[in-house]
């Protein structure tokens, strides 16, 4: 209660003083240029505990911090400078609203980069009054399926309407077109993202390659272009990696190849693969095992630890936060988190333990 009324008072304050406060003259704008610029991204970097809170939404809205006033979510962007991202949902809604709510919006680097980048604003799209307006303002169809849109403070799109309720790859290949718009670097992890959705929604096929031992054969696999995961386990009575990956990007003769010189090699079969009970074995020997992370965030963390490197560069601010807590609080009994395939549970129960 406490913290929502202090978010409701600056939020009053911002929009008050973004209408009525006079602009600055010439001589103190020259004193603001001559300063070093803050972007927005650098203060949202660095999560506060109630960005990491699970926000208290109905199922159509997954758990990103919506705002429902787009008057003031307008008015925050022009402060902030960061794009309005507009959901226009059907709450309560279809089959269609819920699943969207609860796979695309609850996915953690999903919601990380729409509250880092943008200012959220949700218009219910069977609802009257100012939800009503707002349709016919952007020209939105009433009971409908979600569509998402990402426009400027003027309300102008700055990349194109995104209605596939379907594809969580759409919204992220939406939300990196949008910083490139604005002239801002797509992090790593949103790429890595971008580079996963698009297999798994286009299609991706497993290879199984069997080596002297599979902790070292899944590190050199995991880091290579094409590969989506890797498990490592036994078949036929020797150690193998099962490997998935992108066919439109690499194919298992190409992949052999690549690792051969290392002693790996392809198996004339997939079937009678048995999964060991150590994935990411370097992964898991650190404290990185309690930060959830994708399918391919795992295998590349796990291949830069096998090389004795961090893997902080592939992982988002927030993972990044986390891992720092995991590491200094220990006492907490952090869950070991690697190849799990509940990305969003997992996320939400080790920010609980704080």
């Amino acid at each position: 209660m406490v913290v929502k009324l202090v978010s409701a008072l600056v939020l009053g304050a911002l929009i008050f003083a973004a209408i009525y406060l006079p602009k600055p003259d010439e001589t103190t704008s020259q004193l603001v240029e001559n300063e070093e610029p803050v972007p927005p991204i650098a203060a949202a970097a660095i999560p506060d505990d109630s960005a990491t809170e699970t926000p208290d939404n109905p199922v159509e809205l997954g758990s990103v911090h919506w705002s429902r006033d787009l008057d003031a979510s307008r008015a925050k962007a022009k402060i902030s400078g960061k794009p309005l991202l507009i959901l226009f949902q059907e709450v309560p809604g279809c089959g269609n609203c819920t699943r969207y709510g609860s796979v695309t919006l609850r996915h953690p680097l999903i919601v990380e980069a729409i509250e880092t980048y943008f200012e959220p604003v949700c218009i219910y799209n069977n609802k009257d009054g100012k939800d009503a307006e707002a349709l016919r303002l952007f020209g939105e169809a009433a009971w409908n399926n979600p569509v998402v849109r990402i426009v400027g403070a003027d309300n102008r799109d700055l990349v194109e309407r995104m209605p596939d309720f379907r594809s969580s790859g759409q919204l992220v290949d939406g939300i990196r077109a949008a910083l490139g718009k604005t002239g801002q670097a797509v992090p790593v992890y949103l790429e890595l993202l971008s580079e996963e959705l698009k297999a798994r929604e286009t299609g991706i096929e497993t290879a199984t390659f069997t080596m002297g031992c599979f902790w070292t054969g899944e590190g050199a696999l995991g880091n290579l272009p094409g590969v989506i995961e890797t498990a490592p386990g036994f078949q036929d009575g020797r150690e193998v990696v099962r490997v998935t990956y992108d066919p439109t990007r690499v194919t298992p003769a190409q992949l052999e190849k690549t690792v051969q010189s290392k002693g790996i090699k392809s198996c004339n079969s997939n079937t009678g693969f048995r999964t060991d009970r150590e994935p990411k074995y370097y992964l898991s020997q650190t404290h990185w095992r309690g930060v959830p992370m994708t399918s391919l965030q795992a295998c590349r963390a796990n291949s830069l630890v096998g090389q004795g490197q961090s893997p902080e560069s592939i992982l988002s601010p927030r993972q990044l936060e986390l891992g720092r807590r995991i590491q200094s609080q220990p006492e907490l009994g952090w869950a070991n988190v690697v190849g799990t395939d509940d990305l969003a549970g997992s996320w939400e129960k080790q920010w609980q333990l704080q």
